[in-house]
């Protein structure tokens, strides 16, 4: 690439077709300021295809750019790449599970941070220099991220085009995330949805949330019971319709079955005791998301060591679940629902054709219960 001291010359890719100017020079030259940019495009110094532009105008694939000298903010400019040790390469490298031109799919192994933050050095995001080995080779991006203790499936993007595409899907709720949990004690309701807005509680610096019907945001978590071990414990499938902190964890906890493992919300209630494990059991098991480069990526993470030792403990097996995407209706009546609303149905019509003479005995009397609704 040619110094900021000459004039330089670039070419949209496809990868920026129909980006903004403004948001063109922040993807390649972080270095140049907005300020720069606005005074560029109104003197007319930045040009497309020799053509004066405004810093709004956006871009198509193939357009020549020309960027005058200068311009650079020493403060800006992108951190240096981080040497990573053979180690570092080779665990980043194991994370791979699936890639396409725009994505890198990883299976996240719990105990292992998304990002850096206090005393977190060891993460995913500094690991993420290892596939992008070269000077000129472009960092990958976190687009989502999973908690410490989660493992599982997380999309890293592989170009600035890709990090916004697959951002877009997260944040429109379009992207389907299906999770396996363990959790204490057996829901009554097998199917349903769970509403409780969330906060950051109080004095806990940020670091927990809990449910506030008052000030909280709201948060919303569809499950489904896929089998249980006795009353003491049972596996559910988990699908977030939004992306609260903890929110699986929270919302599980709230309706009194805590995650197995997860003391933060669920205390000493949290533990099963024999051979179950004492980690978290919350897996991001399957992701299906719309591809930058047509159709859809709809990829599957494998269990850790310790949950799929605690599932082989307390019989359950993998096979019962194939992690598909919650109906948005009610879910459908068991066949003894049907047979029982069929046998209402056909006492009501009987009773519509009687006699009034007949009926004036039962006018006082009390109809049928409401049944509850649900899947039990």
């Amino acid at each position: 690439m040619k110094t900021s001291d000459e004039v330089r010359s670039f070419t949209v890719e496809a990868d920026d077709d129909g980006i903004r100017v403004d948001r063109w020079f922040k993807r390649h030259l972080p270095q140049v300021g907005f300020g720069t940019v606005s005074k560029w495009a109104r003197t007319g110094q930045v040009r497309v295809d020799g053509k004066r532009v405004k810093p709004d105008d956006r871009l198509a694939q193939g357009q020549q750019i020309r960027v005058p000298p200068g311009g650079d903010a020493p403060h800006k400019k992108d951190k240096p790449k981080r040497e990573l040790s053979k180690a570092e390469i080779e665990q980043a490298e194991a994370m791979v599970i699936h890639q396409t031109k725009g994505a890198l799919v990883l299976n996240k192994p719990p105990g292992l941070a998304t990002q850096g933050g206090t005393n977190t050095f060891n993460h995913v995001d500094g690991l993420l220099d290892a596939f992008a080995p070269g000077e000129e080779d472009v960092r990958p991006r976190l687009v989502h991220r999973l908690d410490k203790d989660t493992s599982g499936v997380l999309l890293v993007a592989r170009t600035p085009g890709s990090a916004a595409f697959f951002s877009k899907r997260f944040s429109g709720r379009s992207a389907k995330k299906i999770y396996w949990a363990l959790v204490m004690g057996v829901p009554d309701i097998k199917e349903g949805v769970i509403e409780a807005p969330l906060a950051k509680q109080p004095g806990s610096g940020g670091e927990k949330m809990h449910v506030d019907h008052e000030g909280g945001q709201s948060a919303k978590t569809k499950y489904r019971v896929v089998d249980s071990a006795g009353k003491k414990a049972a596996w559910l499938e988990l699908q977030p319709m939004t992306g609260r902190t903890h929110q699986l964890r929270v919302h599980c906890a709230a309706m009194g079955h805590p995650i197995v493992g997860d003391g933060k919300y669920g205390g000493k209630d949290a533990f099963l005791t024999g051979a179950v494990s004492r980690k978290m059991h919350l897996h991001a098991r399957r992701l299906i998301i719309d591809s930058p480069d047509g159709g859809k990526l709809d990829v599957t993470a494998e269990l850790p060591e310790h949950f799929a030792g605690s599932m082989e403990h307390l019989g359950f097996e993998e096979s019962a679940s194939d992690a598909t995407p919650m109906r948005d209706d009610p879910p459908p009546k068991s066949r003894e629902e049907k047979k029982q609303q069929a046998r209402q149905h056909a006492k009501n019509f009987r009773k519509s054709q009687r006699s009034p003479r007949r009926s004036r005995g039962a006018a006082g009397k009390p109809g049928p219960k409401p049944k509850p609704k649900g899947k039990r």
